[in-house]
């Protein structure tokens, strides 16, 4: 494996539930990110149809998730590049007729094939009456040109149980799709820092990334700062992030030095200790025991 690898970072203003022009916006973004070299690029949570679970046509743009992704895998074919397209919305029949919603992260291969997807586990408190949990599935990381690759959701950012599942699987990067806002924070978070969510993203991701050592492409949505956080950067240990964006919309290709996590691992040797027999905090879902 290349330590260096390039890598794309995609974030914009989303529009609800306009489909057709937001997978045509990350259409034009991923031929730039492919004209600038990029072997990955990676889209936004949500990146189709926004955050507006509670209008009917949210529900049945999800019924067309298959097309987009035939859609991106046809792009990567084309360009020669992976791509992560963010979430989609995949809807699903369930118990008593009623509709499923999962929220869905792919990695597409070079070649236009699908090299493994993630629904979201840990579902963030507002979505919870709307969408549903992939539960006691594991983490997997998956093989892909670009080095073994785990994928995490949003809010699955905030549990160091999932990033300790991928990186005992052998994951080198993880890739997390987000769409996080300045409000998720409580008013009463708020009143004490405006910019309380900003902190837990900067501070989060940064830790992960050490504690694990491991690469992290985060990529978030865009646009007004009193809405959005952007943020969407490439971050590792030793360094920190090497790009960060900040609320604007665009493409941040940069170069990945997959050297550095050998170096933190020699330093740290975190993966050597969880990989003993004898490491002291086992842990495992009681479901997948």
């Amino acid at each position: 494996m290349a330590p260096i690898r390039r890598v794309a970072t995609i974030q914009w203003h989303i529009k609800e539930l306009a489909i057709e022009e937001n997978h045509s916006t990350a259409c034009n973004y991923i031929r730039q990110a492919a004209a600038d070299g990029a072997e990955l690029a990676v889209l936004p949570e949500y990146h189709l149809s926004g955050w507006v679970p509670n209008d009917p046509l949210w529900g049945e743009q999800a019924g067309e998730a298959a097309k987009y992704l035939a859609n991106y895998q046809a792009l990567a074919k084309e360009l020669k590049i992976c791509i992560v397209p963010g979430t989609i919305i995949e809807k699903q029949a369930g118990p008593n007729e009623a509709s499923l919603f999962y929220n869905t992260a792919y990695f597409i291969s070079n070649d236009g094939s699908i090299l493994g997807s993630y629904r979201k586990k840990n579902i963030w408190h507002p979505e919870r009456p709307h969408l549903t949990s992939s539960a006691g599935e594991r983490h997997e990381a998956v093989d892909t040109p670009i080095g073994r690759v785990g994928m995490l959701i949003c809010w699955d950012l905030a549990f160091p149980e999932a990033f300790r599942e991928l990186i005992a699987d052998g994951a080198d990067i993880v890739i997390i799709p987000t769409f996080w806002t300045p409000t998720d924070a409580s008013p009463e978070s708020l009143q004490h820092n405006p910019n309380s969510e900003a902190l837990f993203l900067s501070s989060t991701i940064t830790s992960r990334c050490y504690e694990n050592t491991c690469g992290i492409i985060f990529v978030n949505a865009a646009g007004p700062k009193e809405h959005f956080l952007g943020m969407s950067q490439v971050t590792l240990p030793i360094v920190g992030p090497v790009s960060k964006m900040g609320t604007e919309e665009g493409v941040c290709v940069v170069d990945m030095d997959l050297g550095l996590l050998d170096i933190a691992e020699r330093n740290y040797k975190v993966r050597q200790d969880i990989g003993k027999e004898d490491w002291h905090y086992v842990y495992r879902h009681s479901s997948l025991r």
